[in-house]
């Protein structure tokens, strides 16, 4: 099979091609089934992916837009590291069939000593088996591992843990976050872009500031989040292509859906976090753009920029929700 050369494209295509030996009916019920199941309330110690046939399916179905917000939450991060800095190794721990190592080799190029954790064997084995179509993940290792209190991480530069939490009590995904801060020199967390995900995310947020991690986005500092609790919450969005597998199990016409996330990625050695993050979609009115920011001296304003900022405008207009404000390189 020749595939387009982009980790994006290829993965979209190798989950085609998977799809194409399953029954559209079953691949539509089993995600039907599996969406179900991690809606469910309450955690489960137990792997949710039973089979080849339903992880195949979901595979198809949570891949690309687990790519998509971790691609974004990388990209957030790699722009506040140090120029150059690039992972030597990376573990993603919950990683199932891979998205995130997906995106960490779209986010850096290179080969490097790549470990996925994960409890269900059949979500290991689909994630070696699609990971044969990207050469930087050839040599991955795809390792059976609980996840929770007894987890143990080999030290690496970089953990990546994302739509994870939610499948773990309070305790576990304290153990998780504390196993990953011992192990590793940057942590990315990316939970869904839900109240309750957010809360999961400011938690692992705390604990990681509290094992001496700085913030590296996408706040603009490492004191305690400004938003009330209860009131807000801090999430961003990716735009994900969407199968026709999507199309048959949500319904409607529309080549694309928003991934919404929450996400935090911190750092041991010193980072340069933005000066003010766009925490919402920029609202353009005739003259003027209002922009939502979180600012470094831990707080939430809007700011309108009107055609008099001359380049500052312009850049306003072409501002996205997620976006470092003001651009760098605007010289503001």
């Amino acid at each position: 099979m020749n595939h387009p050369a982009s980790p994006a494209d290829r993965l979209r295509a190798t989950l085609s091609d998977l799809l194409d030996g399953l029954p559209p009916k079953q691949a539509a019920g089993a995600v039907e089934r599996l969406i179900a199941s991690y809606r469910g309330a309450t955690p489960t110690d137990a792997p949710i992916l039973r089979d080849r046939a339903d992880v195949v399916a979901y595979a198809a179905y949570r891949m690309p837009a687990t790519f998509e917000a971790v691609r974004a939450a990388l990209a957030a991060f790699a722009d506040a590291v140090p120029e150059g800095w690039v992972p030597g190794s990376h573990v993603d721990v919950g990683g199932g069939t891979g998205a995130a190592t997906w995106a960490v080799t779209d986010t850096w190029a290179g080969t490097r000593p790549v470990t996925v954790l994960d409890w269900a064997e059949p979500a290991l084995a689909l994630g070696r088996e699609i990971a044969t179509a990207n050469p930087e993940l050839r040599e991955a290792v795809w390792r059976r591992s609980r996840i929770g209190a007894a987890l143990t991480i080999e030290s690496t530069d970089l953990v990546t843990v994302s739509y994870v939490l939610n499948e773990l009590d309070e305790a576990a995904r304290a153990a998780l976050v504390d196993a990953a801060a011992n192990a590793a020199q940057a942590v990315v967390i990316v939970e869904a872009g839900t109240p309750a995900g957010y809360a999961r995310v400011i938690e692992a947020r705390d604990r990681l500031i509290a094992a001496g991690f700085r913030i590296a986005a996408p706040c603009p500092h490492s004191a305690a989040c400004p938003i009330v609790p209860g009131t807000d919450w801090c999430h961003f969005s990716a735009r994900v292509s969407r199968s026709s597998l999507h199309r048959q199990v949500k319904g409607g016409s529309l080549a694309y859906e928003d991934e919404k996330f929450s996400y935090v990625a911190a750092t041991r050695f010193p980072a340069a976090p933005a000066s003010a993050r766009v925490v919402r979609r920029p609202q353009i009115r005739k003259g003027q753009v209002l922009l939502d920011l979180c600012e470094r001296d831990e707080q939430l304003r809007r700011t309108t920029i009107t055609k008099r900022h001359g380049d500052l405008y312009k850049a306003a207009r072409d501002a996205d929700w997620g976006d470092e404000w003001p651009p760098p390189g605007s010289g503001v």
